[in-house]
């Protein structure tokens, strides 16, 4: 048994530079599970830079200045970043409090449809419906309570996103100005050979700078056609729905099966079995098979695919770990994951018998 575990580790491990790639894992992993709270704002601003870099590189190809092109890329992110705190948020935050508010009316529409399918269908037994009701209630009174309780911590909470707000972009300007003193700094701990990391960081780069950039844009696209559409339909809640449904597309397969639902149930209430709750799902329908037939593959066209449940998997297990964010990266996580094993040194039977006789 010894001795079959000791092939298998010198023909995975005899190289030093599996060794250090394991071990910059392992500490990459260790220092995001034990200071993920702590260093949010850091971990924020290192994910926002990575999406102006390549806006900061395309201009630098016009100006031929990194700082100059810096200064206008930042300028740019602080105008996107006022509009969204001080015009969408509070538009946002007032769609969420009229729903709040219509809520108990929308519970009661569903309670008096619920009472009347035992007389439409006879399969359908009272008891099964009130049954249902009742814990419908219940839910919706613990998430009252959920409500309540957030409510009461928002001044802390609010504090602390003000703090976010500051310090974030604070981060991201010097990661964008100092990026070669930083990269230099963090490499000068690295051994000087170590061309298995970078051949692996190399291919990650380019993957997660693809995707992470791709889906960005892809939560804008369809944030934005949806709220045209919502809002020309006249549906409530435009843009609290509308950006749910470009969150959604962060989670493959789950997130728009999902989302459709709020969608169905906002528009039912408001329109019932009509001719405009028809028109906007058909809408909707088209928006979704213009998602995953035309924009997915212009944005992810250099991303490599992952087999469908290698994302399920990647998606639950780094979803569990990190929450959003996990599920956000869960796919470059995937494929880092990936091209780790794939690029992983091993000995041939050759070598392996070389490197046990002379041992022996």
């Amino acid at each position: 048994m010894i001795d079959i575990f000791n092939r298998w580790f010198q023909r995975h491990f005899s190289d030093p530079q599996v060794v250090f790639l394991v071990v910059f894992l392992i500490l990459a992993l260790a220092i995001i599970l034990l200071f993920n709270d702590t260093l949010t704002p850091v971990f924020a601003a290192i994910v926002i830079a990575y999406l102006l870099e390549g806006v900061v590189v395309l201009f630098n190809k016009w100006f031929k200045n990194r700082l100059i092109s810096v200064v206008v890329v930042f300028v740019g992110f602080l105008a996107v970043l006022m509009i969204s705190l001080f015009v969408i948020s509070p538009l946002l935050w007032g769609q969420i409090t009229d729903l709040i508010r219509d809520t108990p009316k929308y519970i009661e529409q569903g309670r008096q449809l619920l009472l009347q399918l035992p007389n439409n269908y006879s399969f359908i037994s009272q008891q099964a419906i009130l049954e249902l009701i009742t814990q419908i209630q219940s839910e919706v009174t613990s998430m009252g309570k959920e409500v309540l309780t957030f409510s009461l911590n928002s001044i802390q909470g609010g504090i602390t996103i003000m703090i976010y707000v500051i310090l974030a972009p604070l981060l991201v300007f010097f990661f964008l100005i100092d990026k070669n003193k930083i990269l230099g700094w963090l490499t000068g701990f690295f051994p000087e050979n170590t061309q298995l990391s970078t051949r692996v960081w190399k291919e990650m780069d380019q993957q997660i700078g693809n995707y992470v950039r791709g889906k960005f844009w892809e939560i804008t696209i369809i944030s934005v056609i949806c709220f045209i559409t919502f809002s020309f339909l006249g549906l409530k809640y435009a843009l609290l729905i509308s950006i749910l449904v470009g969150l959604s597309v962060v989670v493959p397969y789950i997130g728009a099966t999902v989302v459709t639902i709020p969608v169905a149930l906002i528009a039912f209430f408001q329109w019932g079995w009509s001719s405009d709750f028809a028109w906007l799902m058909f809408a909707y329908g088209i928006i979704q098979a213009l998602d995953g037939n035309v924009i997915v593959p212009l944005l992810f066209s250099e991303v490599v695919n992952l087999h469908p449940v290698a994302i399920i998997v990647a998606i639950l297990f780094f979803g569990g770990l990190w929450g959003f964010w996990g599920i956000f990266f869960a796919i470059p996580l995937g494929t880092l994951v990936n091209s780790v094993i794939r690029a992983w040194p091993s000995l041939s039977h050759e070598e392996e018998l070389t490197v046990t006789s002379g041992q022996e």
